[in-house]
């Protein structure tokens, strides 16, 4: 607009957004007032996902240990601290689908290896007491209770994951706001941490028959929906995929390269193409409720676990960029987006990363036309100049072009080749 306002229309949602002069310059955070000085030990304990407090979340599916990340499946409560997980995969306390969905609306049973493993835990005494401890709680939050049988079953049979680093602070910190993000690992354990939640992903897909979709997202910092300001990921099986991508299936029916053209190639168009690696690229995202970035696969897979070694790492070290450039101190929230297994038409994996940097009021809310305070070309300049930063300091992946180094190859999508 004449005044410098820039008016946006999300390509797949439709959602309109406003960016206003003058708004840009707001901060992405609010420091924190009550930082405490974190005492010697202190930093393990800070929050039900430490590595200090194993025994406060639920049973453990799966564990990440050593510098190759070995896996390690279904470790008893009573070796829980026989080695050091750096990341773990476990049932969410609180489901958002719960066991009992899956049991009433579907008829969903647990197979003989779950049952098998819900016994030998609680064959255990320390796993006995595991099971006992958190059925109380959930019997508190619920004001139902169940058998410690049908507990144990439910919490290691659920479908609703959370996938934990072991660090809440980064290394050596003295204060409990030197949080450790996803930007703050290394790129090697962002790469693990990534192929684990794809791995997990397929995983509860296989054991959940009845789902349609498993949706997977991080909140970061307590802004953004998180419960702790510990890094974590979930992933949820819900049996409808959801209202979003029934549109995405039916604009697609028409155009099958829809988001080669609507985001990808519009993209190159408007210099919005933020960075990319051989297997992915990175655009600023039009029509976001907040600053949001799109993480591209150029891959011909549609799912996540269809992609090679290779592939998943390249999305994976463009989206530590981005989280590194994001700095860990603004809340985010990361999206999973792919083709439902199923699904009529191709569709590509993205990951949408968002600053969740302001709240929508009263004015969102009786319009539906919502304020984003950065627009997308200030947003992928602020971003590229942060990642040169990031690159001359050695914090960065190797093989990524940012900005301007990017050619309109980078931006070619290859999801829909095989359809």
């Amino acid at each position: 607009m004449p005044d410098g306002t820039v008016k946006q229309l999300g390509p797949l949602t439709g959602t309109r957004v406003w960016t206003v002069p003058g708004r840009a310059g707001r901060p992405l955070f609010t420091p924190r007032h009550d930082v405490a000085v974190l005492a010697p030990g202190e930093e393990r304990r800070l929050c039900a996902f430490c590595e200090g407090r194993y025994l406060e979340t639920t049973p453990e599916k799966a564990r990440l240990v050593g510098p190759d990340f070995a896996e390690i499946r279904r470790v008893p409560a009573a070796q829980l601290s026989d080695t050091t997980a750096r990341f773990r995969r476990f049932g969410n306390l609180f489901e958002i689908v719960s066991a009992e969905y899956w049991r009433e609306n579907h008829g969903f049973r647990q197979p003989s290896e779950v049952v098998q493993w819900a016994e030998r835990y609680l064959a255990d005494p320390v796993g006995h007491e595991h099971i006992r401890a958190l059925a109380a709680i959930r019997a508190q939050a619920s004001g139902e209770t169940q058998s410690l049988e049908e507990a144990a079953l439910d919490l290691v049979g659920g479908s609703h994951d959370v996938i934990v680093a072991r660090r809440h602070v980064v290394e050596g910190a003295r204060t409990d706001d030197d949080l450790c993000s996803s930007g703050r690992l290394t790129p090697d354990e962002h790469a693990a941490y990534i192929a684990f939640t794809v791995r997990s992903l397929a995983e509860i897909a296989a054991a959940q028959p009845h789902a349609a979709y498993i949706s997977v997202f991080q909140n970061w910092l307590r802004p953004a929906g998180a419960s702790f300001d510990h890094l974590h990921k979930q992933l949820v099986a819900v049996d409808e995929a959801g209202p979003q991508i029934d549109r995405e299936l039916r604009m697609l029916a028409s155009d099958h390269e829809l988001y080669q053209h609507a985001i990808a190639d519009m993209s190159v168009r408007e210099g919005l193409v933020v960075a990319a690696t051989d297997g992915a690229v990175a655009f600023a995202g039009v029509g976001h409720r907040y600053p949001a970035f799109e993480v591209y696969s150029t891959s011909s897979a549609n799912l996540p676990a269809e992609h090679s070694a290779s592939e998943v790492r390249a999305v994976s070290d463009l989206l530590h960029a981005l989280h590194a450039a994001t700095g860990h101190q603004v809340p985010t929230n990361e999206e999973w987006h792919y083709r439902p297994p199923g699904a009529s038409w191709p569709m590509p994996w993205r990951v949408v990363l968002k600053w969740r940097i302001s709240t929508p009021a009263g004015f969102e809310g009786g319009t539906k036309i919502y304020v984003n305070t950065i627009d997308p070309w200030a947003l992928r300049d602020r971003a590229v100049t942060r990642l040169r930063e990031l690159r001359e300091a050695g914090a960065l992946a190797p093989g990524i072009r940012i900005g301007d180094e990017c050619a309109p190859d980078d931006a070619r999508l290859r999801y829909a080749e095989s359809a």
